[in-house]
């Protein structure tokens, strides 16, 4: 968690999100269950928000909730038309957040926790191999926080620059043979980092 205790946070198929401290002495990590009922199906994904001490979860019953460790309560609740797979803060700009969802090309979805239950823009691609969504594909922040790119059921890189009113991608990379979990930014270079089911890993320069 992005916090100066040493914790970290999982959610689970049993609907809870649970805190894990670290008992030094012993070298155990302790877990504390922050809800367990929030929930009504799997939590899918957690974050910790860099601005204050509270987790934000996705779930599977398509619901975002923001929990406030140190109130001990729910400050932010939305349900939103499509499963959630992930939840991903932005590293620049704290307010905003974007969800992984389960609804084709419009898979990406960003929101502001000012506007409390509006969403700000959605982003998505057509998939060539599959209409299902997998949870295995994961989104990542450039360290501008201008960009995210996300991995897909095909051998592409999506990249979206969330400063334009636009749906598609700015960029698409065909990156690899198959699937393509995941693209990180390189933090000092233009280069992208990518994992994939074909059992590569990918090196790519981008403008």
């Amino acid at each position: 968690m992005p916090w100066e205790d040493i914790c970290f946070v999982t959610g689970g198929s049993d609907h809870a999100v649970v805190c894990w401290t670290e008992k030094e002495e012993e070298n155990l990590w302790i877990p504390k269950a922050l809800h367990r009922s929030m929930h009504s199906s799997a939590v899918m994904g957690v974050a910790g928000m860099q601005h204050k001490k509270s987790v934000m979860s996705a779930g599977a019953d398509k619901k975002i909730i923001e929990f406030d460790l140190q109130a001990g309560r729910a400050d932010y609740n939305h349900q939103l038309d499509s499963k959630c797979m992930s939840v991903l803060p932005n590293p620049h700009d704290f307010n905003l957040f974007m969800v992984q969802t389960g609804t084709l090309e419009k898979q990406l979805r960003l929101f502001d926790i000012r506007a409390r239950q509006r969403e700000v823009h959605a982003f998505g691609w057509k998939q060539e191999s599959s209409d299902s969504q997998s949870a295995l594909i994961n989104q990542a922040w450039s360290p501008d926080g201008l960009y995210i790119t996300s991995g897909s059921v095909d051998p592409v890189i999506h990249i979206f620059d969330i400063r334009y009113n636009s749906h598609k991608p700015s960029q698409s990379i065909r990156a690899h043979q198959k699937r393509v979990f995941k693209a990180v930014w390189h933090h000092t270079l233009p280069f992208l980092i990518s994992i994939s089911s074909d059992l590569n890993i990918g090196l790519h320069k981008v403008n």
